[in-house]
């Protein structure tokens, strides 16, 4: 979407604004839990009269299981959008209160939401904050009793070893109802700069060691044919090299003479009377990529048409992109076609193409952003596709809040803050999205210092190509998960009530992955499968592991595993 992703998804620049409040601590009862927090607020980005801010909350006291942030505006701002938290505003003051995900911060926890604003004359940053009514001073209020035992150090991510099975089933696999079938999980190259190596896409899409096994890649489309060399490379080898692997081209916009503004960049539409023009153009790129060797299997016709950014982008209604897939999709051969990549899902973009029968049937897939998705009520089944059997797939996130002051966090493989970010917004995601029917999940660079690999910059400490925790993470998916498997149902017993599991089938193996959000471990938990298991491996990430093999009971058609606290796992089972 960005070329820097700043206004909407909290990259931190030199300009970060950091705060820690501070005011006199609040008196106690005797007997109270002990109070304490400090907040770091950030003002990621800013452009001329709104900005984007991300809050980090650090509880300093004891546990707390729901919270409630507040703070005041000094110079009228106002907060328009936000994401992990449900904010509110009465005048000057803000609101902040958690979402169901993030309620549970335990002592020197943190929890972190963001959010768009407006602001007129100036954007100061507010002077004081206040969590759960106790003003967050980066100490804690004292307490002469002590109510509550020190926070226990969270269950490794699974003990030595697991007995076989014997019980009754905490996690069983319905093999008899079945749910949309899986395209792929993936990331793209970077759009305006160089493309990864040859050994970097062999980490990204491979599916050995400490290979990630990503099956889709995107690339951008380049209004300058005289660029669409760049990624030849890059494209080839994951072609040859990963299982599967679908190549996604979005373009950014149409050549500046094309359309009505005459200029690359801030929207614009393009023009009717180069309609078919935009078709050719599109078709060859597909055709000279399929010359090089590199079939382009997804073609969009626009990245985020509702985004206007001073960056390449090109504007377009839903009915505009009906009309021009309707009389000039046919034109874009040995590719199938993609609307709309909408910034959020919004159907406005995809119901006219969906219901109009004629360019209904010159596309293959309907594409969304998940910025916003999940606030706008759309991270859910997508009715109208299902109905007419359009894969729905989710082809851009980016997320680093994070980061805050831009501190050396991503170079260490057990930072607790990118870990959390990375299962509790990342994780959950991709989980959610595969529950809600979704056929694909591609995030934004596969290689970033905040993404699967590195890319050396020096401030965030990564190393160039080397696979990050966030990459061991999103891999217990894509690795495991492969192109042409079919979710399915299952069911959980109160035991696992708290892993989040989706369960699929293919290749005569069903795979089951598990995230354990919560702060304890669940053991000896077992997994029923609809015949008997001939080979079960669990692999896990963890903040502490990095997709570990991890020991496994078996015994008939149940397994056992001991699932971490604060972790994914993916377990496969030969049938």
């Amino acid at each position: 979407m960005r070329k820097l992703r700043l206004p909407r998804t909290a990259l931190v620049t030199a300009g970060t604004v950091l705060l820690a409040s501070a005011a006199a601590a609040v008196a106690m009862p005797a007997g109270a839990a002990a109070a304490g927090c400090s907040v770091n607020y950030a003002v990621a980005s800013q452009w001329q009269g709104g900005f984007g801010a991300n809050v980090t909350i650090t509880n300093l006291g004891d546990p707390v299981s729901g919270w409630t942030l507040t703070w005041s505006y000094g110079a009228g701002q106002t907060v328009t959008q936000a994401w992990s938290a449900t904010v509110t505003q009465s005048g000057a003051n803000v609101t902040a209160k958690n979402v169901d995900y993030n309620g549970s911060i335990p002592t020197n926890g943190t929890a972190s939401f963001g959010f768009n604003g407006a602001w007129t004359s100036s954007n100061p940053a507010p002077t004081s904050f206040a969590l759960n009514g106790v003003t967050c001073t980066g100490g804690t209020a004292p307490t002469t009793s002590p109510t509550s035992s020190p926070t226990p150090t969270p269950t490794p991510t699974s003990s030595p070893s697991t007995p076989p099975p014997n019980g009754p089933a905490d996690i069983t696999v319905n093999t008899a109802t079945k749910y949309q079938t899986v395209d792929g999980f993936g990331a793209a190259v970077s759009i305006w700069g160089g493309a990864w190596s040859t050994a970097e896409t062999q980490t990204l899409v491979g599916l050995g060691p400490n290979q990630l096994g990503l099956s889709i890649v995107r690339t951008g489309l380049s209004p300058v044919s005289s660029e669409w060399g760049t990624q030849v490379s890059a494209l080839k080898t994951a072609k040859s090299y990963g299982s599967n692997v679908k190549i996604m081209a979005s373009p950014w916009t149409a050549p500046a003479a094309w359309k009505t503004n005459n200029s690359r960049t801030n929207g614009g539409k393009l023009k009717t009377d180069y309609y078919d023009d935009y078709a050719n153009h599109l078709n060859s790129y597909v055709q000279y990529m399929r010359n090089q060797g590199v079939t382009i299997d997804v073609t969009s016709v626009q990245n985020e048409p509702d985004w206007h950014p001073d960056y390449d982008s090109m504007d377009w209604s839903g009915t505009e992109l009906q009309t021009f897939v309707r009389e000039q999709g046919a034109k874009v051969q040995n590719t199938k076609l993609m609307v709309a990549e909408a910034v959020n899902l919004n159907y406005s973009y995809t119901d006219p193409t969906l219901n109009d029968a004629a360019a209904r049937n010159n596309i293959g897939y309907i594409g969304g952003h998940l910025y916003g998705t999940e606030a706008s009520g759309r991270l859910k089944p997508y009715t109208l596709a299902q109905q007419y059997n359009k894969p729905v797939w989710m082809t851009e996130w980016n997320l680093h809040e994070a980061d805050g002051s831009g501190s050396n966090i991503w170079g260490n493989p057990s930072n607790a803050a990118a870990w959390n970010e990375t299962l509790d917004d990342i994780m959950r995601t991709v989980h959610k999205s595969m529950e809600s029917n979704w056929s694909a999940y591609v995030w934004w660079y596969g290689k970033r210092y905040y993404s699967f690999i590195g890319d050396g910059e020096a401030a965030y400490g990564t190393t160039a190509g080397a696979p990050l925790k966030r990459g061991y993470a999103f891999s217990q998916f894509a690795k495991y998960v492969r192109p042409g498997y079919q979710r399915v149902a299952l069911t959980k017993s109160s035991k696992a009530s708290p892993l989040e599991v989706t369960a699929y089938q293919g290749d005569g193996k069903v795979t089951l992955v598990i995230l354990n959000r919560s702060t304890s471990a669940v053991n000896n938990a077992v997994i029923q499968a609809p015949q008997n298991v001939s080979k079960a491996e669990y692999v896990a990430t963890s903040q502490n592991a990095s997709a570990a093999s991890q020991s496994v009971g078996v015994n008939g058609n149940q397994v056992s595993v001991n699932v971490g606290a604060r972790s994914i796992s993916t377990v496969v089972l030969t049938l």
